[in-house]
């Protein structure tokens, strides 16, 4: 038999077989001769990029905070602009905060006389003379204020017409373990007393300033309606030192969140507060304004969401700041009773223009200086 046809077809589909394996070699090469072509990564190219891309993140989340802040001080500087309307000075409803001196002893008859001749012909009306602080379970001793009825009567023969209010107050519980707890009824039951108590000394109001109260305290809105009824009672006046507004919607939430201190009322929550007393003063000041124009920018605009949710029956009066310190809150070269009264009466122009129950309320008489009362005199009371 003939089997060469057959052999040589073998030796063919063999060599067919082999081909492969030869390509898979020159295949694993060539990876290999790849492979040596490219050098190792260097660590510090690394490093490189990951520092390139963590600055990149640190830009965009710096811009994303500085932009917002950016237009929300430009708004606050083109609201400082404009000429305030004619006849926007005192209406004759302003205060003053009075030191503890005042009803402790160490002032004395010249030191009223001395008050009487500074006050003579300007436009403040009631004084929040210090008396407390309550203690913080809403009691009042009244050994804190000996000397309440010789300054009621002395202002009164010094000063008619003036009224002398208590000015009251605590810290409240509300970022720390420590201080007066508004949640507990027996605490507002004991402040009401304090109240009552302090009122029949001759007292022709009472001034409640406690802080930090935060925005929506229901506990706080119930008290107001407590004490009402006992200023009523009294014929004296119920008058409170109230937080700024939002500057935008919500914010106190916000700042509340990334700072455990909230800070601001919402503007539906200072309404509800001013519906309930005869006077409110807004602590318009430490505002963390680093220039007077944008402070007095803030201070219009304050100004004007204060008086669109105060009804016509409750006194409003905005603050001025009448002390100097210097800390991250308040600049002093920014808060000035300049800025103040000029952005006042540029909020009281755009959105009341006309209202009788209005004022400034001069924070504070011990700090003040002959600048801030010059600064009053002709810019406000004219």
């Amino acid at each position: 038999m003939d089997t060469g046809p057959i052999q040589a077809a073998g030796e063919e589909a063999a060599r067919a077989a082999e081909v492969p394996e030869e390509e898979t070699r020159a295949a694993e090469v060539s990876e290999e001769e790849a492979r040596d072509a490219v050098p190792p990564a260097d660590p510090r190219s690394r490093r490189r990029t990951r520092l390139k891309w963590a600055r990149r993140t640190v830009l965009g989340l710096v811009l994303a905070v500085l932009l917002p802040l950016l237009a929300a001080e430009t708004a606050l500087r083109v609201n400082y602009t404009g000429d305030p309307a004619d006849g926007t000075y005192t209406r004759n409803k302003d205060a003053i905060w009075l030191g503890h001196a005042w009803v402790d002893g160490r002032k004395h008859d010249a030191d009223v006389e001395a008050l009487a001749r500074r006050l003579r012909g300007t436009g403040i009306r009631d004084l929040y003379v210090h008396s407390g602080p309550l203690e913080h379970d809403g009691t009042l001793p009244e050994s804190d204020y000996p000397k309440a009825r010789w300054l009621i009567a002395a202002v009164h023969r010094e000063l008619p017409g003036i009224r002398v209010q208590a000015w009251l107050g605590d810290k409240l519980a509300s970022e720390s373990p420590d201080g007066l707890r508004l949640e507990r009824a027996a605490t507002r039951a004991a402040v009401v007393r304090s109240t009552r108590q302090i009122l029949a000394t001759g007292f022709e109001g009472a001034h409640f300033d406690l802080e930090p109260l935060h925005s929506g305290d229901q506990d706080y809105l119930s008290l107001l309606d407590d004490l009402h009824r006992v200023t009523r009672e009294s014929d004296a006046l119920l008058s409170v030192a109230a937080h700024q507004i939002d500057p935008l919607p919500a914010f106190h939430s916000f700042w509340g969140t990334t700072t455990g201190h909230p800070k601001w009322w919402s503007q539906a929550y200072f309404g509800q507060v001013a519906r309930r007393v005869d006077q409110i003063a807004v602590m318009s000041y430490d505002t963390m304004q680093p220039l007077d124009s944008l402070y007095g920018g803030y201070v219009a605009q304050q100004t004007s969401l204060a008086l669109e949710v105060t009804p016509d029956s409750t006194d409003l009066l905005m603050g001025l700041p009448f002390y100097h310190e210097n800390r991250f809150g308040h600049w002093a070269h920014a808060e000035t009773v300049t800025a103040a009264v000029r952005g006042v009466r540029l909020g009281l122009s755009r959105t009341d223009a006309d209202r009788a129950r209005f004022g400034v309320a001069l924070y504070v008489d011990f700090a003040a200086t002959e600048a801030d009362w010059t600064a009053y005199r002709e810019d406000w009371v004219r």
